[in-house]
């Protein structure tokens, strides 16, 4: 059969990936077509458009680029014409995602939307739209089941967390500080400061002043997918903090903490078991559009999850020096990371039992195949 992907960041990539791995198992003439990453292509994917090129973050830069956004969306829907899927598999990125497939809907193709939109957070309207344009939702966090069946009377499959089946057991790299020669006698604070340019020039700057008040550490930053050297040696300048590109994993298994910006990574982090403070910041005008309608307690996953504070969010103005420095500080406390570890057990244990690409792939393949037969 064919498959048409379509993501638009760093973490759909890597989900979509093992989607399309786990298809190939179970569909010996599968061909797929996307717009995604590197990993995504790497599992055989032709790839129509970067991520990296379509990634706008916060109101205002989607207002800025809108010109680009329906440049993409028409071409977009013409090569889904060309390829003629036999089913759209979305992954996320829901602007572009839902205006895609009320159209492919009208047009008489298969929708199945993996990682549902965060509706429960805003635009909790776009499920009228859901529920008219796909034929079937694939969610992956635990609270989202009830939301859209409880609340919405829209049925769901809950998969579990594609996260689970990678990342416990992600081999550890014995020779990681010889290969990126970083000295093994200091701890590592891994800073994230995102996947998208735009954030990482917002994120950056006050990450890498942090680490002059903390000189018994060494802090490393974790180099996005699709971003190069030059990117981040414009934003630290003179900074000698060590750019680790494409070993994000390796990066999280031996830190021993780390400032991670609002979004998958702090997942990731959590499942890597690594104390973290979640930080975010963004231009005033889209910030200030978020206050007025984003319907959350909390920004991380982490907490939400978890339905309390378990980690420090230092969001916007509080995002500065001063208070990275105290809740640092107080991250690093032997007891402060012991209490985090334990509620990271927790996590885990609401996440699902593993195998979400599996049963999304099975759960795909079956409902394809039997609308043929």
């Amino acid at each position: 059969m064919n498959y048409y992907l379509i993501s638009g960041e760093a973490s759909g990539d890597l989900h979509g990936a093992h989607l399309i791995k786990a298809l190939k198992k179970i569909d010996s003439k599968a061909n797929f077509r996307a717009w995604g990453g590197d990993l995504m292509e790497k599992e055989g994917a032709v790839i129509v458009k970067h991520y990296s090129e379509l990634a706008f973050m916060g109101f205002w830069e989607v207002i800025t680029h809108l010109p680009t956004i329906l440049k993409n969306i028409k071409n977009c829907k013409k090569d889904i014409l060309a390829f003629n899927p036999d089913v759209i598999l979305y992954i996320d990125y829901p602007g572009f995602n839902l205006r895609i497939a009320q159209w492919a809907k009208e047009a008489g193709f298969k929708n199945h939307y993996y990682i549902s939109p965060q509706v429960w957070a805003w635009k909790e309207n776009r499920v009228n739209k859901m529920k008219q344009c796909l034929d079937a939702l694939y969610v992956i966090l635990p609270f989202e089941k009830n939301f859209f069946e409880k609340k919405h009377n829209f049925h769901v499959d809950f998969v579990g967390h594609p996260l689970l089946d990678h990342i416990p057991n992600f081999p550890k790299e014995a020779a990681f500080f010889e290969k990126h020669q970083l000295p093994p006698e200091m701890p590592i604070i891994a800073l994230l400061p995102g996947s998208r340019l735009q954030e990482i020039k917002k994120m950056l700057p006050i990450f890498t002043q942090i680490a002059t008040h903390f000189l018994d550490y060494q802090f490393v930053i974790a180099g996005a997918p699709g971003l190069n050297v030059e990117d981040y040696s414009l934003i630290i300048k003179d900074s000698k903090l060590k750019v680790i590109h494409n070993a994000t994993y390796d990066l999280l298994q031996h830190s021993h903490a780390a400032l991670v910006t609002s979004g998958t990574a702090t997942l990731e982090t959590a499942l890597f078991g690594v104390p973290q403070l979640v930080c975010y910041r963004s231009s005033a005008f889209s910030y200030w559009i978020a206050k007025k309608i984003v319907k959350l307690n909390y920004i991380s996953l982490v907490n939400l999850i978890l339905d309390r504070l378990a980690v420090t969010e230092l969001i916007q103005d509080e995002l500065n020096l001063s208070n990275l420095c105290t809740h640092l500080e107080q991250l690093l406390d032997p007891t402060q990371q012991n209490k985090l570890k334990q509620d990271y057990k927790e996590l885990k244990s609401l996440l699902g039992n593993g195998g979400a690409s599996q049963k999304t792939a099975q759960l795909i393949y079956g409902s394809i195949s039997s609308d043929e037969n």
